[in-house]
């Protein structure tokens, strides 16, 4: 603070009513002309105005902690929408910790009273202080457009500043020219201005018209004007825009048929046509036409719009107009590898996430098979054990044929008993797919376990019911006839196939899946029928060891591993296939738009 003492000459009155707020004196502590504060929060100084912007006046100030010169908003505006907008610019700011982003403190926001008879008090907000030139500015210097190679880079940072923002569930709403900064010692990117930011999911349904509208005319997204609930694709919407702007060097408005409405920009540029149909992708009037998330940007940035060696002839005369633009050659050569530097840095961070997505998907599948099938054995075994080690089975057994025959008498049913054990398996692989709590699921005990229990109920019967009608000698096996013949192979295959299948569609509808239910249930039902099928036509599962597992007629420890091996393998196959519906199957179809 000493040293900065001789540097601080004089000082600017932050009331907006003062007759006379600049110049102060650089020691008064009050305003000589309306007697405001002129040191806010105990810690800054302000220096100099830099104008409005919005319902905010900008002053460059002295932070005597940091000893380095920031940038200050005051809200200016009295309306309290005014204000709750200002307020979650500052909440916004605090979460981000990116440099594509001005640093705010946590304690950068506060409210300052002027220290007079008005009383007022004027939030104040507290940012880095940004030293460069916004985009709007740099393509004053290009006529014609910006050079293709400064869009890429661009683009392709603004990209990584989206991912950032979209993964704390931040949407920007207000991505334009004047809204993006170049650093001028790094060439890094930078989005300014997040007054308009809005939290994803923040609007209930219903309500959309009661949020406040934040119109940019020509870069805002269409459903952004109607007032409708936006998500991330309107800050690529607007991106995309501004970017066709800085490649065309011409205002939006003159780009667009004023008869039709159509919107014509590829002929008034030279552009490659990996770029020119990512920004098409990126305007389209539909959100799920659009790209769905930045790192699908930067990954078709990397692919499609990497400079060719044909491109070296014309390197020179580029560079010379870069040189003219900034300054010196030495200085464009720093920022070219500061940015190549910055872009590999980001594209490695983008294959790092993409990495641990994988490998945490890989776990929790995992983790899904493990858990169903201990569960799976668990019940299997407690249900194995009522029947063969206490009388609940020949108890069930005997009632369950008594009204069977009564009901429907012409299929033939006698090991009831062996309905306790399926049950037991179903509630036992439900609950492990539940406790293991994957895939975005609910805790849904009671009614995974009702499913579950339903589930392998309707396929024991099914099998029961369908052998019924075949010489039950046949499908045991008894003799060499099943060695013989294949048909019965195929038969048995087939029916465990759809007994399979039909056992694991209700399991998985009781789990509580985050979404796409019927898919999730397709997909482990069909995978599961087409493994257990195949194991049968393989022999690996003998028809032997099938018929004895649905209806055991004695008990030995061959029959029990029999048992739980096929239920421990059963509800293993099922998370495996949930896994596979629920990280490649179900995103493949967000990504063409159903959602």
């Amino acid at each position: 603070m000493i040293v900065h003492q001789s540097f601080i000459k004089s000082v600017y009155c932050i009331n907006p009513n003062c007759p006379r707020p600049y110049p102060q004196p650089g020691d008064f502590k009050f305003c000589s002309s309306c007697g405001s504060m002129l040191r806010l929060n105990n810690r800054y100084v302000p220096l100099q105005h830099l104008g409005l912007g919005g319902f905010a006046a900008i002053y460059t100030v002295w932070d005597q902690q940091d000893q380095t010169e920031k940038v200050l908003k005051l809200l200016v505006e009295k309306s309290p929408k005014a204000l709750q907008l200002f307020e979650q610019e500052a909440a916004v700011l605090q979460r981000l910790k990116h440099p594509g982003v001005p640093k705010v403190e946590s304690d950068s926001y506060f409210t300052v009273s002027l220290g007079t008879c008005q009383q007022r008090l004027l939030p104040c907000l507290v940012m880095e202080k940004i030293n460069g030139e916004t985009l709007e500015a740099i393509l004053n210097r290009y006529p014609q457009g910006c050079p293709e190679t400064l869009i890429i880079n661009w683009l392709y940072q603004a990209a990584d500043i989206l991912q950032e923002l979209h993964d704390l569930g931040i949407i920007h709403r207000d991505i334009k020219p004047s809204n993006l900064m170049v650093r001028e010692e790094t060439g890094q990117l930078v989005a300014i201005d997040f007054g308009g930011a809005k939290q994803i999911g923040a609007i209930p349904l219903g309500k959309q018209n009661c949020s406040t509208r934040l119109i940019s005319p020509g870069y805002s997204p269409p459903e952004q004007i109607a007032g409708d609930v936006v998500g991330p694709t309107a800050d690529f919407y607007a991106l995309g825009r501004t970017m066709i702007q800085l490649l065309t060097g011409q205002d939006l408005a003159e780009l667009q048929d004023p008869a039709t409405g159509e919107f014509h920009w590829r002929d008034r540029t030279k552009v490659r046509r990996g770029l020119a149909n990512l920004l098409d992708s990126m305007i389209r009037l539909d959100p799920q036409k659009r790209p769905a998330k930045a790192a699908d940007i930067q990954r078709r940035l990397v692919v499609n719009c990497r400079l060719s060696k044909k491109s070296s002839s014309s390197s020179f005369s580029l560079f010379q107009a870069l040189t003219k633009a900034a300054g010196t050659a030495q200085e464009i050569s720093v920022r070219v590898l500061i940015t190549g530097a910055q872009v590999i840095f980001s594209l490695v961070r983008w294959l790092w996430r993409v990495f641990i997505s994988i490998v945490l998907a890989c776990l929790d599948t995992l983790g899904e098979m493990v858990m169903a099938g201990i569960g799976a054995v668990v019940g299997a075994t407690t249900g194995f054990a009522l029947i063969n080690r206490t009388i609940v089975g020949d108890s069930f057994a005997d009632w369950m044929i008594g009204q069977w025959i009564l009901m429907v008498p012409e299929i033939q049913i006698i090991p009831w008993g062996e309905l306790i054990m399926f049950a037991c398996a179903g509630l036992g692989t439900a609950w492990g797919l539940t406790e293991a709590g994957g895939f975005g699921q609910q805790k849904r005990r009671l009614i995974a376990g009702i499913t579950g229990i339903f589930g392998y109920g309707v396929g024991w019967f099914i099998w029961q019911a369908s052998i019924s009608y075949s010489p039950r000698e046949q499908l045991a096996g008894l003799g060499d006839l099943w060695q013989v013949s294949l048909s019965y192979n195929s038969i048995a295959d087939r029916l465990l196939g759809l007994v399979t299948a039909v056992a694991v569609i209700p399991l998985v509808l009781g789990l509580g899946l985050p979404s796409h239910y019927l898919v999730h249930a397709a997909v482990a039902a069909s995978g599961t029928g087409m493994i257990f099928s195949g194991l049968v036509r393989l022999n690996i599962l003998p028809l032997e060891v099938l018929v004895h597992i649905f209806s055991f007629s004695d008990v030995s420890w061959s029959d029990f591993i029999n048992t739980i091996s096929f239920f421990g393998l059963l509800g293993i196959t099922i998370g495996f296939w949930l896994g596979v519906s629920y990280y490649l199957l179900v995103p493949v179809l967000r990504l063409l738009g159903w959602r």
